[in-house]
């Protein structure tokens, strides 16, 4: 792994391409390096997880608009697949990774990764799949789009943080998921350089689709920037270029948005050319990429960073007998929990129980509560307007609240992964003066936690969430289909398209499409 100093440059000074970030990167979309058994193994558990958690939300109103906005760009013969649809239903692909990407982060309950920033590099399969697909390429292509994709998305997000200036992380995505398609179709360096600066250049949207009252835009955004990445790509290989160099430009996304702008702000505009302002890792040539077994999935549909907490309720909850008696309870957590799920959000709508299902996974007050009085969490009845609204939850919902510890905030940005942490420390005070204090660090899926995730449970999240939804034999002919992805021909990656029973899938209310 080689560290790329990124820093801001002059026009005049003509920045080489060699030397500039996205041509880096697109090197290594376009080193042809065997992806690994382990690696291998890993993307396919991803395809089954996003799957999962597509076919649970097949019926949800955003999903469901998103499909209806794919149907009405039917692609016969050369076409992608849109999940709960016959495979036979095909579509242009950037309108398949829209619809399918919807479906996948819609629950908010597919593969994580968080350092510098966050993101959900499960985001990537879909568009890089529509592509494969459209295109006619096999399972191995696919398996090497995926692995470029998952690559660059964490390394990006290892080194470059967008929250702290507001971004929203699909400006990692997007660019990471052109690259994958790059390494799918085989495309030159110079093809797959102008893709990932036009995916960047077109992707930077701010984080107030994941602030206040959060909207069903927080599944659309990570598929927009799927269906981004595909038009970026498609317009560079007709020989279009992009605006470059869009990472270290005299006016690029660095220089007037990222950690540009802050030391601009600070120090002036005349100081921007002198800091180094990001060190971004990628594998050298050569290198296998194996940046996804770093990523992590989710075992219970809520942000990432409430899993270990959940669990930690679980727990807590067996020494507890009566919630009456609780006066308050105090969550000690890092800086990203804290502010992003937590108190220090200041979000009124967080505490609201008429809040939106996508406002409440985002309101860790709400999810301890809940999770602290079931013993259990549901991708549906957890967030059930009925639930939400109950009187004993919302009095206990309104006795917590979140504060930042400094050892919580710098085990969350740990390089080392033994004591790298997403959880925190709970005090319940009772109100005869007493406390049960407990605390978690990973969750129990964690690769670190008390039940890592492995082949066995991805299908069973798959079977649990698609019960009644799939039949049997649908659900057994998937099953197979992707454990034997490295081996399926070119043309055949419809196998990985799951399909509804006739007359089960909802309509889309009509639109311009």
């Amino acid at each position: 792994m080689q560290l790329h100093e990124v820093k801001v440059h002059p026009s005049k000074a003509l920045l080489k391409r060699e030397d500039q970030l996205a041509w880096k990167m697109a090197g290594v979309a376009t080193d042809k390096v065997a992806v690994q058994k382990d690696v291998a193994e890993m993307i396919i558990n991803r395809v089954i997880d996003n799957a999962a958690v597509a076919i649970a939300s097949v019926n949800r109103r955003p999903v469901v608009s998103a499909r209806g906005m794919a149907l009405g760009h039917a692609k016969k013969g050369s076409g992608a697949t849109v999940f709960g649809m016959p495979s036979s239903a095909t579509v242009s692909p950037e309108w398949a990774a829209w619809a399918n990407g919807t479906a996948v982060r819609e629950l908010d309950m597919h593969d994580t990764f968080l350092a510098a920033d966050y993101s959900h590099p499960g985001d990537n399969i879909p568009p890089i799949l529509a592509v494969a697909q459209a295109m006619g390429r096999s399972g191995r292509d696919f398996l090497r789009g995926a692995a470029t994709g998952y690559e660059l998305h964490i390394n990006l997000v290892r080194a470059i943080c967008l929250h702290e200036h507001r971004v929203d992380h699909i400006a990692h995505l997007c660019p990471a998921s052109a690259a994958g398609i790059g390494t799918l179709l085989g495309l030159k360096q110079e093809v797959v350089f102008q893709s990932i600066q036009q995916a960047l250049h077109t992707s930077i949207s701010f984080r107030q689709s994941r602030k206040g009252e959060i909207s069903s835009w927080k599944a659309y955004a990570p598929a927009h920037a799927g269906k981004l990445a595909i038009e970026a790509v498609d317009r560079c290989m007709r020989g279009e270029g992009a605006p470059s160099p869009i990472y270290e430009g005299e006016d690029s996304v660095i220089a007037w948005v990222l950690a540009g702008r802050t030391q601009a702000d600070s120090k002036g505009r005349k100081t921007v050319y002198d800091p180094v302002y990001y060190h971004v890792p990628l594998p050298a040539a050569g290198e296998a990429k194996r940046a996804i077994l770093d990523s992590y999935t989710k075992e219970h549909s809520a942000e990432y960073q409430s899993q270990a907490l959940i669990d930690l309720a679980f727990r807590m909850r067996e020494s507890i007998t009566d919630f009456e008696a609780i006066e308050k309870i105090t969550i000690h957590t890092s800086h990203h929990t804290h502010y992003v799920i937590g108190t220090g959000a200041n979000d009124p709508q967080k505490m609201d129980p008429k809040a939106s299902r996508e406002t409440l996974d985002h309101s860790i007050m709400y999810i301890f509560a809940v999770a602290l009085q079931d013993g259990s969490w549901h991708h549906v009845d957890s967030y059930e307007p009925k639930r939400a609204g109950r009187k004993d939850t919302v009095a206990l919902w309104h006795k917590i609240e979140t504060r930042e510890a400094p050892e919580w905030t710098e085990r969350y940005h740990s390089k080392d992964p033994d004591t790298l942490a997403f959880g925190g420390r709970v005090e319940i005070l009772f109100k005869d003066g007493s406390t049960l204090v407990d605390e978690l660090g990973v969750a129990n899926a964690h690769p670190r936690g008390a039940r890592p995730f492995a082949r066995e449970q991805y299908i069973h999240k798959f079977r649990s969430m698609t019960d009644g939804i799939i039949t049997a034999r649908e659900a057994n002919r998937f099953l197979e289909a992707v454990q034997n992805l490295a081996k399926l021909p070119a043309g055949e990656l419809g196998q990985l398209n799951i399909a509804l029973p006739k007359g089960t899938l909802l309509e889309a209310k009509p639109g311009i499409f």
